[in-house]
């Protein structure tokens, strides 16, 4: 059978760039999106490449950079616009081929095997999406070419800016054997650091290594990047409008010990809320009402739910209405062994919500969500632990909170914008 062609297009600091667009005087000086400069929480969310060519990197504080660079110039982010731009991004992407599934907001991935009878080998696609986007839409992108998804995506990482990177069954031990374990795709730095212990220092190293010994020390991981290392993914890439509609979304979590006090049970509807929120979000979806499972010690269990004023996304307005269930339904100090929090009556995200004359005003709720998603973002490139709130930090409970998985960790104080 023979290899499919798969392309991973990853856009180029993507939000910096869609921002200067609209401030071509800024042209060529250092740059950065962050959080409010005012606030002592404000950090990094993005940076132009003279920016990173003075050390500034992601996820730091705003302090910590204008360290690096006393002359960044700081700009606020607008995910209105960089949603504008995704969907013009990948609507040119659907010229090429109808199997594009986006893996996050700047980054997806295409099948355009049976595109090469019209548009040419694996590198003239790419080579020619780079153009079109450039000319129509002012931005660039890297294209990693393969014949998988984990290569593909990896290709495009290989070289950056505006560059196509071809990676095949011929070059693939040359061009990847040689990388740091951690550089392979789904390693992250706790994993690279076990596999160091190993004596697994590299992507190569990790294909030579005896199979059974990585799944007995990392479970399905150590198979699944086994088969990442030697070229064996072939994950299919999704069709365009092939997304299933999830009915509910939900969390649980069995406790390290019983949950006995406000704190306790503040604690862990504040970590569940903030997992729903984040997946709700993920998928474009709002919750327009909750449940919550509650099971004491001896594994008795009920279940509440309630419809919401209006749809939400939003993990602080999750965890009042998680709280207000258990308050009406649980007697005060009595033991919690297991808390679930659910999402119910998904509505789109991008659907109008009536506003209620009690609530929060709209404009408030967009500048929670907007923070809510810069977490999103630090998440999503540094791995779940690298901000969490302060709540969690130091627990007993068996949550994680401020946990450093594969990049810097903060603390998000209760009520306060990131």
């Amino acid at each position: 059978m023979a290899d499919r062609t798969i392309l991973h297009c990853d856009m180029n600091n993507f939000f910096a760039s869609v921002e200067l667009l609209s401030l071509p005087e800024l042209a060529g000086k250092p740059v950065a999106v962050s959080g409010d400069p005012e606030h002592r929480h404000g950090i990094i969310l993005a940076k132009n490449y003279e920016a990173k060519a003075y050390g500034v990197v992601t996820a730091e504080t705003i302090w910590q950079a204008k360290q690096k660079c006393p002359g960044l110039i700081l700009i606020p982010p607008h995910y209105d616009r960089y949603s504008a731009y995704y969907k013009k991004i990948n609507a040119i992407y659907a010229r090429y081929t109808d199997l594009v599934e986006p893996f996050s907001i700047d980054e997806s991935w295409l099948d355009v095997t049976a595109s090469r009878r019209l548009f040419g080998d694996g590198k003239t696609i790419a080579d020619e999406i780079r153009k079109t986007v450039k000319s129509e839409l002012g931005l660039t992108c890297s294209v990693g070419v393969s014949f998988n998804k984990i290569f593909a995506k990896m290709g495009s990482d290989y070289k950056k800016p505006d560059a196509t990177t071809v990676i095949t069954r011929d070059n693939y031990r040359e061009l990847l054997w040689v990388l740091p374990a951690r550089e392979l795709f789904g390693a992250g730095r706790k994993t690279a650091a076990k596999l160091e212990t190993m004596g697994i220092r590299t992507i190569g190293d990790l294909a030579a290594a005896d199979r059974s010994v990585l799944e007995k020390q990392l479970g399905k991981g150590g198979t699944m990047l086994w088969e990442y290392a030697n070229g064996l993914e072939n994950s299919p890439v999704a069709h365009i409008d092939d997304r299933v509609k999830a009915k509910s979304i939900g969390n649980s979590t069995t406790y390290r010990r019983d949950l006995v006090s406000e704190t306790d049970i503040r604690t862990a509807l504040r970590a569940l809320s903030d997992q729903v929120a984040t997946r709700l979000r993920k998928e474009n979806v709002r919750a327009g009402g909750l449940k919550l499972d509650i099971r004491d010690p001896y594994f008795r269990t009920i279940s509440r739910q309630i419809r919401l004023e209006r749809p939400t996304n939003l993990a602080n307005e999750i965890d009042e209405a998680a709280l207000a269930i258990l308050r009406g339904n649980w007697p005060e100090n009595a033991p919690i062994r297991l808390l679930a929090v659910t999402g119910i009556y998904l509505t789109d995200g991008e659907e109008d919500v009536q506003l209620s004359m009690f609530g929060k005003a709209e404009e408030d709720r967009g500048r929670d969500e907007q923070a809510e998603r810069v977490v999103d973002e630090i998440r999503g490139r540094f791995g779940k632990g690298a901000i969490g709130y302060g709540r969690l930090v130091k627990n007993d409970l068996g949550l994680t909170g401020g946990r450093r998985d594969r990049g810097p960790s903060f603390n998000i104080p209760e009520e306060t914008d990131t």
